[in-house]
């Protein structure tokens, strides 16, 4: 089988599809989730601690003023941003407890399906059946 004909048979495979389905909604959906992290989550948690927007929070590394922005404090040399990270790790849990909700919806419409009827059994079963239970009354 040539290199193209395998691509060909991957990427037709219908999990390749539903992957590539899965990774275009996923980064759309994270731009959601991103946008409610940063847009009401955070600002609501900040109100609630007073006033603090936690993205804009930093500790200097290279001796610049505490006061300046962050993006000025990171052209003057390192920073540590840690309110950046405190935004990303509230976007990672809420993301997760989406997709875990999700998941769990999905496992929950799966057990309602009712289950298939087992095939019949080939007619050679029946048959060596027939002959065990003859068998078993002799």
């Amino acid at each position: 089988m040539s290199l193209l004909q395998e691509f060909k048979t991957f990427a037709v495979k219908g999990n390749a599809i539903d992957l590539a389905i899965g990774v275009i909604i996923g980064g759309a959906f994270g731009k959601i989730v991103d946008s409610l992290v940063g847009d009401i989550i955070m600002p609501l948690m900040g109100k609630l601690i007073g006033g603090l927007d936690f993205s804009s929070h930093y500790i200097p590394l290279a001796g610049q003023a505490a006061r300046l922005p962050l993006a000025e404090a990171k052209k003057l040399g390192a920073v540590l941003a840690w309110g950046n990270f405190v935004t990303i790790a509230v976007n990672f849990v809420i993301l997760a407890f989406v997709i875990f909700m999700l998941v769990k919806l999905i496992n929950r419409l799966k057990r309602n399906e009712p289950a298939p009827a087992p095939a019949a059994p080939p007619e050679e079963v029946l048959l060596l059946r027939e002959i065990r239970d003859s068998l078993k009354r002799s």
